[in-house]
């Protein structure tokens, strides 16, 4: 067996089965996951919402260098739980599939057609020997003029689901239940915020303030926005909530 970096049979066990039939490394990755940040997404009648903590490891550091969610394109949103480093490449790889789409198409990918291609990158990591799996999941919220609004969590594996709300991070098995309770398919997107942040208060340590929690949100464009003229594109719909936006939510 070749030593840790020399390759061969080493890293090549890395990317094969157990006897039990079991990728160890994903499930280490999954662990990973496990233990970082929760984050979650509601899915609403009118729109869809991501919400997450985010908490500096220490009071020095400039918490607005930090950014849990990010818009890859204008109808598209990422929130993870896990590696950062790892999200960090993720979202450039997801914003440059984004490009070459609108650039063949004319047009922003449909959410799930994005998805699809980032779980692909996520998959070939588990197959490629001396790479290991990205140690994050991903919650995408989005709109788009096929589906409409739509959630989608991307696991390490590179498996992807629908979801109507989910959660991932620490607390993700708590923060279920609570959504399984307060969820419904009629529920509006002003609704659903509070329903988030309801969720991260219940296992959130510390104080919650604007500065702790991000959230993004991708709404469904009215009638005018849709009216789309010639050589205009459709309207953005994915932004993330200003400071002052939070900080009114968590007043109400």
């Amino acid at each position: 067996m070749s030593a840790p970096g020399g390759g061969g049979a080493y890293s090549f066990s890395l990317t094969t089965f157990s006897p039990s039939g079991k990728l160890v490394q994903i499930e280490h990755a999954l662990a990973a996951v496990s233990g970082g940040q929760t984050s979650l997404g509601i899915k609403a009648k009118n729109g869809v919402v991501l919400a997450t903590e985010k908490k500096t490891p220490s009071p020095l550091v400039d918490d607005s260098s930090l950014e849990k969610v990010a818009m890859i394109c204008p109808n598209i949103g990422f929130v993870y739980a896990g590696m950062g480093p790892d999200y960090r490449v993720l979202v450039a790889k997801a914003r440059k599939i984004a490009q070459s789409y609108w650039k063949v198409y004319g047009e922003y990918p449909p959410v799930k057609v994005l998805v699809a291609d980032v779980a692909a990158v996520m998959q070939k990591a588990t197959q490629s020997g001396g790479v290991r799996p990205y140690g994050i999941s991903l919650l995408v919220c989005g709109w788009d003029n096929h589906r409409g609004q739509s959630l989608y969590q991307i696991d390490p594996s590179g498996s992807f689901w629908a979801w109507k709300a989910s959660a991932i991070g620490k607390n993700m098995s708590n923060a279920k239940t609570f959504l399984e309770k307060r969820y419904s398919d009629d529920i509006s997107l002003e609704d659903a915020i509070h329903t988030a942040l309801l969720t991260l208060k219940e296992g959130f340590e510390g104080e919650m303030t604007e500065k702790t929690i991000e959230i993004g949100i991708a709404s469904v464009p009215t009638a005018e926005q849709m009216e789309v003229k010639s050589g205009e594109r459709l309207p953005a719909t994915f932004r993330k909530l200003s400071e002052a936006e939070v900080r009114d939510y968590l007043a109400l």
